[in-house]
């Protein structure tokens, strides 16, 4: 039977990682004027607390995200592998930055669109 032998944990893991590979929409906090959390945000959350407990696991779920992913997810991706490797975080969004996938982005309220190319070239410049 699938998934038998798995701790919670890597269930959640996975689960999370499935979220994010099908985002269509980065946001790290609350949307709207209620401030809801979204479930790709919930799944980011519950990854980038998997990083400190089981890096080297986390590791391969992002890995596999970055080649498989959707646009968000990819976004999701590099910005969960900056914080785990920032070398391996920079050469991820270095090579996004040729990405033309398009995802949606919430800042709060504020409701936008952008590509992967965007995005990637904002993340390297803050870097």
């Amino acid at each position: 039977m699938f998934g038998m032998g798995k701790k919670d944990w890597e269930r959640e893991l996975e689960a999370a990682i499935g979220e994010l590979a099908g985002a269509d929409t980065v946001a790290f906090g609350g949307v709207g004027i209620a401030g809801t959390l979204l479930p790709a945000t919930e799944a980011y959350r519950r990854v980038e607390a998997a990083l400190a407990e089981h890096p080297e696991q986390v590791r391969e779920h992002l890995d596999r995200l970055l080649a498989e992913g959707s646009p968000a997810g990819r976004a999701y991706a590099a910005t969960l592998l900056a914080r785990l490797d920032p070398a391996a975080g920079r050469a991820a969004w270095s090579a996004l930055a040729e990405d033309p996938g398009e995802f949606t982005t919430f800042s709060g309220c504020v409701m936008g669109r952008a590509t992967l190319r965007e995005y990637a070239t904002e993340r390297l410049a803050e870097a």
